[in-house]
């Protein structure tokens, strides 16, 4: 036996898969729109059927034939088809072909039905006639003598049945198509309104406080409206309600999300999740429509939690935002909320949790007392969280004896919640992909450095000059911020390319700042621009790979002139208001508010300042040109030089130590003035930008 060729095989192969994908698809849970689409196919099928005209099975002859036959006599009737061209033409016996069987002979019962159904056949022809003229007009016209014409018929057509079935069949299916499509787009509509969040029942959550570290003061905070939900009698016997909502404001990725899981968790209520965007719709209306369904489901869960991750899509101060009338999709739902919140029918046992990192274009309606009671701050972790939160995420995961997680938290200063998970995720990936068991430091370590810098580049080819005026420019770096005292101590010194920076030099801080005095100010400047000084002396040149240095020590000192009060000519103004995002460290939005001369100034003040710090840092290498040699070259052969190693080059040269800033009394009161026992601090500079500690902590 053949077997199929492989184009045969192929074949059934492909029919077969298609096949297996039409009988998911029917059935599948979208099968409603395959099966309307499959009816509006089959209705199309059989319109064609319908209107494609076809031909009875018989045999039809032009209409000359039928002239020349009704003059030779062989034509016995014609019949007409009423309101019709076709006529039927039936022809006399003697002139149909003879039986195949002759007539005679044994032969079977249902050759003879076929044979006498042959004859039948070739007695009756089909034809048309002439649609102007009359059958009778067109046999005359062709010669047809009065004495020649048979007899000539009329009857009225036969009813095609499958014509009409043709014809209803298509318009009975697209009829069912559209009153499908119809409910279902009904049902749509309706759900179109209903809202998106998702509910959690009680411990399904799968958070409780003991998953959430770093945050002690906000936990604190929350362990109260727990109570609340827990016995809210105890509260009421003193006249205490129950808080309407809390705000969650802070950077992102500091955990506010997780706290409210685990509120939900430790409170064994409903928590309902949802986000402000799902309700900003392009259609008016919708959002309100969803706010007020949010809370008529809380409403039959009460007492429970509604969460709002990103509250400020929707509740972004009516009075800005571009705004286009009271009738904007944005107002629309904001003041349903606000409605629903703290309205004439008021919302008990409700608690409505939101979380934004834009707490400054929140609308004030939103933050008064009675909606958003109060309003929790979630900010960076200090040494004492970072150890805790990554004490959390350790949990569970196999540590070598040499992982210290106090130093990793006082290696990470600046670092939120959501990035001491990455780090550690990130390193038990590296200890997995070198085979261990166990995650040691160096895992640790590297997963830091992927987290600021990204992953190494090892396989990036620089020439040997390159490569030495990287080192150098690290080295000088590392010199200038060993001898000065109030710059951290430096940790690691490396040339490997990590992302788009060449090397880096980290340093590690001992505690976590607050604010900053002008000196700390002015030696980090100088540890910035160390790079910088280290190419001049070294090289006589300069390169481009102190471009950043040159952005993050100009921004620097800017801020030091028009923020801080820290210059020697404008004296204590703060200047340029910014509107941006308090946690996002947006000051792409300042506004200008002083003049062309003052600006002038800005710029002069600033020039003095980095002119200071870059000649400091030159004085401090030129003292040190031994060193800045010796140590360059050790990093050119090694790559990477650790705290040990690079200490050990100043063996009997003590670091510089900080000078205390001790608080003196105040100046004597005279005799009618109000006396105080305040003390006056040395320096004080006001409270300087967090965002400072990771500028002036990890340098790339």
């Amino acid at each position: 036996m053949r077997s199929p060729s492989r184009k045969a095989r192929n074949l059934n192969i492909v029919t077969r898969d298609f096949l297996i994908r039409v009988v998911r698809l029917m059935t599948g849970p979208r099968r409603g729109p395959v099966l309307a689409c499959a009816l509006v196919f089959i209705s199309l099928l059989a319109a064609i059927y319908a209107f494609v005209p076809r031909s009875p099975h018989a045999e039809f002859i032009p209409i000359s034939q039928v002239v020349a036959d009704v003059r030779a006599g062989k034509v016995s009737e014609i019949v007409v088809v009423n309101d019709s061209n076709q006529i039927e033409i039936h022809y006399a016996p003697a002139y149909a072909p003879a039986s195949p069987t002759g007539g005679t002979g044994n032969v079977d019962a249902g050759a003879r039905q076929d044979a006498q159904q042959d004859v039948r056949q070739a007695q009756l022809k089909y034809a048309y006639k002439e649609g102007t003229i009359s059958l009778q007009e067109t046999l005359i016209q062709g010669g047809v003598s009065p004495q020649q014409l048979p007899e000539i018929t009329v009857k009225q057509p036969d009813y095609d049945w499958s014509r009409a079935v043709g014809v209803l069949l298509p318009a009975a299916l697209l009829a069912g198509v559209m009153l499908y499509v119809l409910r279902y787009h009904s049902r749509q509509n309706v759900a179109f309104g209903r809202s998106r969040a998702r509910l959690l029942h009680e411990a399904h959550t799968g958070v409780t406080f003991e998953d959430v570290a770093g945050v002690d003061e906000a936990r604190a905070e929350l362990v109260e409206l727990v109570e609340f939900l827990r016995d809210p009698a105890r509260f009421a016997e003193l006249g205490a309600r129950i808080p309407r909502g809390v705000l969650m404001v802070g950077p992102p990725g500091t955990g506010k999300t997780l706290v409210s899981r685990a509120v939900a968790g430790e409170a064994g209520v409903p928590f309902f999740s949802a986000s402000g965007s799902e309700f900003v719709e392009m259609f008016v209306g919708v959002g309100a429509s969803r706010v007020r369904d949010l809370f008529a489901q809380a409403k039959q869960q009460a007492p429970c939690l509604v969460f709002i991750d990103e509250i400020d899509a929707i509740g972004r101060n009516r009075a800005s935002g571009g705004t286009t009338g009271a009738h904007e999709e944005r107002e629309q739902t904001l003041n349903q909320l606000l409605v629903e919140m703290d309205g004439f029918e008021p919302s008990a046992g409700i608690i409505v949790i939101g979380a934004t990192n834009r707490p400054d274009v929140l609308d004030p309606a939103l933050l008064r007392p009675g909606r958003f009671d109060r309003q929790v701050v979630l900010d960076r972790p200090d040494i004492r969280g970072r150890t805790a939160i990554l004490q959390v995420h350790a949990r569970g995961k196999p540590l070598a004896p040499d992982v210290s997680l106090d130093t990793i938290a006082r290696m990470t200063p600046g670092f939120t919640g959501a990035e001491l998970a990455n780090v550690i995720n990130e390193a038990a990936i590296l200890a997995v992909r070198q085979g261990r068991k166990a995650i040691g430091m160096q895992d640790m370590e590297e997963a830091i450095d992927r987290v600021i810098a990204g992953p190494a580049r090892k396989s990036r080819i620089i020439s040997e000059h390159e490569r030495a005026v990287t080192a150098y420019h690290e080295v000088g770096h590392a010199i200038v911020a060993r001898m000065m005292p109030h710059v951290d101590p430096v940790h690691k010194i490396t040339i490997v390319s990590r992302g788009m920076a060449g090397g880096y030099t980290r340093v590690l801080p001992g505690e976590d700042r607050m604010m900053y005095s002008r000196q700390q100010f002015k030696e980090m400047m100088a540890f910035i621009l160390g790079g910088r000084a280290a190419e001049e002396i070294v090289f006589g040149d300069v390169t481009t790979g102190a471009g950043n240095d040159l952005e993050r020590v100009t921004d620097l000192a800017r801020q030091m002139v028009m923020r801080y009060g820290m210059g020697n000519r404008l004296g204590l103004m703060s200047l340029g208001r910014r509107s941006g995002g308090e946690f996002l460290g947006n000051r792409s939005d300042a506004q200008i508010n002083y003049s062309e001369e003052v600006a002038r100034q800005i710029d002069e003040e600033v020039r003095d300042l980095v002119n200071e710090a870059y000649s400091r840092a030159k004085e401090v290498l030129v003292a040190h040109m031994d060193r800045l040699i010796e140590i360059s070259e050790a990093l050119i052969e090694r790559e990477t030089l650790d705290a040990d190693e690079f200490e050990a080059f100043f063996a009997g040269i003590p670091r510089p130590e900080r000078k205390t800033h001790r608080p003196r009394p105040a100046r004597s009161i005279k005799r009618g003035e109000v006396r105080t026992s305040r003390l006056v601090p040395a320096v004080s500079t006001g409270t300087a930008g967090a965002g400072l500690i990771q500028g002036g902590e990890r340098v790339l």
